[in-house]
């Protein structure tokens, strides 16, 4: 089975700043990591998009 891409956008500015593959299967919820938005200037949520 082949994998999608998502993205992972900034919770406060929006910014897609990081790509990740992730399984075709459903999931429940939508994963959601701290990582650095070069953007924002500092640790901020970041939210899978599709």
């Amino acid at each position: 089975m082949a994998q999608k891409k998502a993205s992972l956008a900034c919770a406060e500015c929006g910014s897609r700043n990081y790509s990740i593959g992730v399984s075709s299967n459903p999931r429940p919820k939508r994963l959601e990591v701290n990582k650095y938005c070069k953007y924002c200037k500092r640790y901020t949520l970041h939210k899978e998009t599709r």
